[in-house]
């Protein structure tokens, strides 16, 4: 009769159910470089938001020193300065290059060199872990860490805003359309909810909008960014870094509540976009965020995505689509009655 009792306690298989941290308390941060970009860290550094850490080539090629060209100690990853020898010629150009050595084949080099070249700020700051020329530069980053599953574009940062409604990004039908941007919005980074195209993107990048997070983003949008990405990388006049934070994945639902409350206890706070690893940082020790109940239970997939409730302990074995049969939980949606929903569909934020 205990074990009966124990077994469909409300308590009951809370630690069957898949846990996901709200924030992360640090993190390390990786600034990706290509051959060609030029750091300007070293291990160790403390860096601020707004520092220069690397130089990127705008359009990298590939040329080749003649033979003799560089010094017998020459290693990739060396930075070849054409200024220091005026007299070296390349074999397929008729000018000197300056550039990232990258390998050595037969009596030549193979340089990246490029003639246009931008700084990469950081948007976060943090002490410099480690610098890989044409790979990364890592920093531990200060402050702590709300994370994403995905975020496209550059790192960023940027004021936090809810955007012109403040209550759309708890709604599932709520989102971002190009027509309710202003430029009142520029300089910040703004929470949606579940809805966002690729023309209010790329409307808010053009219209100074630091980046944006959202819950969902669904393939063809994201492809559309990309695309747009691409042609704004080679324009002859960039804008200010812009990123976009995917919090969920590919479908639409409504942004966690606990994650939500997070990021109302940010607005109006300086915060950062990174993307690797896909991530939103603050550093405000001030704020204090209370822990979601211990009951307190989200659906993550299945045919009730999304939606939250408070967890009623276990269903045991049940069968669901397509005649699968699969160990369950009870959890109740506000005044309904409790539903059983697969435990592996379910998550509780801690």
């Amino acid at each position: 009769m205990t074990a009966t009792t124990d077994r469909y306690a409300p308590e009951a298989g809370l630690d069957l159910i898949h846990r996901r941290p709200v924030l992360d308390a640090s993190i390390e941060v990786n600034f990706r470089l290509a051959p060609g970009d030029r750091p300007l860290v070293a291990i160790g550094d403390a860096i601020v938001p707004g520092a220069p850490i690397a130089e990127r080539l705008r359009d990298p090629r590939v040329v080749q020193l003649q033979a003799g060209a560089t010094d017998d100690g020459a290693k990739a990853g060396d930075r070849w300065a054409a200024t220091s020898q005026p007299d070296t010629r390349l074999r397929r150009a008729h000018r000197s290059e300056a550039g990232e050595l990258l390998y050595e084949h037969g009596d030549h080099w193979a340089i990246a060199a490029g003639d246009h070249q931008e700084p990469i700020d950081s948007p976060l700051a943090g002490v410099v872990r480690d610098v890989r020329p044409g790979i990364g530069i890592r920093v531990q980053a200060q402050g702590r860490v709300l994370r994403g599953v995905e975020a496209l574009g550059d790192p960023t940062s940027g004021r936090l805003s809810l955007g012109s409604d403040q209550g759309d990004h708890r709604h599932p039908a709520g989102g971002l359309r190009s027509t309710s941007l202003d430029v009142g919005l520029a300089g910040t980074i703004l929470v949606i909810g579940s809805r966002v195209d690729a023309e209010a993107l790329t409307r808010a990048r053009a219209m100074g909008v630091r980046g944006v997070i959202v819950s969902g983003l669904a393939g063809k949008e994201r492809r559309d960014f990309q695309g747009s990405e691409a042609r704004q990388r080679a324009a002859l006049h960039r804008l200010p870094p812009f990123a976009v934070l995917v919090l969920d994945g590919a479908h639409r639902r409504p942004i966690a509540g606990p994650v939500a409350a997070v990021l109302e206890g940010l607005v109006g706070s300086t915060v950062a976009i990174v993307v690797d690893p896909p991530a939103l940082i603050f550093d405000e020790p001030g704020l204090e965020l209370a822990p979601p109940p211990a009951g307190h239970i989200r659906v993550r997939s299945g045919e009730h995505a999304g939606r939250e409730g408070h967890w009623a302990g276990l269903a045991g074995l049940r069968r669901f689509a397509g005649g699968t049969f699969l160990e369950s939980g009870w959890v109740a949606f506000g005044g309904e009655a409790p539903v059983a929903i697969p435990l592996a569909d379910l998550e509780r934020f801690v």
